[in-house]
């Protein structure tokens, strides 16, 4: 114990400091990065904090961020590239979207992605979307309101949409490589775009006015096949891959009451649970969901106090649901043919046997696999207040 001890003070002035320290002044804060296609070269568009604009205590009314823009043959050339217009060297470590461009999406990823996960400088806890309709560039230039930085609204917006709204979905870089490299998964990216205005979008004006020229919205999900992207999926096929693969946190559920009108039903818990099983030499996927709910708005005149008009409301609910997850699946058999709901790795942790027989030819068999979807729904509340003040004031 001496010795340790005595090794340690003799160390100790050699352990201080850091090897590679780098004063703060020194770096460009990239929060954002946007990577498109041209031709044979990458296009690198980096959005990078403007110091003076984050420190100061009033604001000037000039952009909190600027964008670098470079082309090379590889990322990491375009990335270096920047240093001949940056008077800071750009610093990834604080990263928070990575925008990936459609264009390059459908030629292919994976190479795009092998710099970002093997350089060190860059966390892999950043999200990953892809530019729908534009340029990963084109999304990365448009000024925002309430988060001043864009990268920042980006990030925001998805993870609380993730949390609230069933149809995006906040995919980091560790979660899209696993689900590029497992057999029987392919990946899913949340689209991102711009609405409105494009050419207003990064000026002063964007931002000065209540409702802004244009807007960076998520819409959509992108579904893949190998690497490569293949299609989009609507808003509802976008709800019923995330009912599928159990990423819902909370989400609103809009339904026909038992008579007509409407309610919304929001769910409060949720679990999706999938088995695969060989039957009768085919493979199958049992798809059960455990929902429990309230009753978050009523636009029609019913009983909420008869608990048969509350199951009246579960089974519309599930039915609902059931419709939506099974058009998903037969969109993406029928129309993409790429398994992104994991239906082949079910099977492979049920019946690895199996699994290595039909592995090679699973292409094949996804597109007529049977996949048996149960939805159990349970309302739990029904609001601050019984019946809806509709029937109240002659409301039909």
């Amino acid at each position: 114990m001496k010795k340790c001890m005595f090794v340690l003070l003799i160390l100790s002035p050699f352990l201080t400091g850091c090897w590679d320290r780098r004063e703060l002044n020194e770096l460009g804060i990239m929060l954002a990065i946007g990577i498109d296609k041209v031709e044979d070269e990458y296009q690198l568009t980096a959005q990078v904090v403007v110091p003076a604009e984050i420190t100061s205590k009033t604001s000037t009314g000039r952009t909190p961020v600027t964008l670098f823009q470079e082309k090379g043959e590889t990322i990491y050339e375009a990335l270096r590239k920047i240093t001949k217009n940056s008077p800071r060297k750009i610093y990834p470590g604080h990263l928070q979207m990575l925008v990936l461009g459609e264009d390059l999406a459908e030629e292919g990823i994976a190479e795009s992605l092998d710099f970002l996960s093997r350089d060190w400088e860059f966390r892999t806890d950043f999200y990953v979307v892809i530019a729908k309709d534009m340029t990963a560039g084109e999304v990365l230039n448009v000024r925002t309101t309430i988060e001043n930085i864009p990268a920042t609204k980006m990030f925001n917006t998805l993870k609380t949409s993730e949390a609230s709204w069933a149809s995006t979905n906040g995919v980091v870089l560790d979660e899209l490589i696993a689900d590029l490299t497992r057999d029987g998964k392919e990946a899913v990216l949340t689209g991102v775009l711009v609405t409105g205005e494009q050419e207003i979008g990064s000026s002063k004006q964007n931002v000065e006015s209540i409702t802004p020229s244009a807007r960076i919205v998520y819409d959509e999900l992108a579904l893949f096949k190998k690497d490569k992207l293949v299609g989009w999926l609507t808003e509802r096929e976008s709800k019923g891959y995330n009912y599928i693969v159990n990423e819902v946190q909370n989400a609103v559920i809009a339904i026909s009451c038992p008579e007509e009108g409407k309610a919304t039903i929001e769910i409060i818990h949720f679990d999706s649970k999938m088995k695969g099983k060989i039957n009768k030499g085919k493979p199958e996927v049992d798809v059960n969901i455990k929902v429990k709910a309230n009753v978050g708005e009523v636009e029609c005149q019913i009983n909420l106090d008869d608990q048969e008009t509350i199951v009246e409301l579960e089974k519309n609910t599930e039915k609902k649901m059931e419709e939506t997850i099974n058009l998903s699946i037969e969109t993406v058999q029928k129309q993409y043919k790429s398994d992104i709901f994991g239906f082949g790795e079910a099977i492979h942790r049920s019946n690895p046997k199996e699994w290595k027989k039909i592995k090679e030819r699973w292409d094949e068999e996804f597109p007529e696999m049977t996949a048996n979807v149960k939805v159990d729904v349970k309302i739990s509340h029904t609001g601050s207040v019984g019946n809806s003040f509709l029937e109240d004031i002659g409301v039909e």
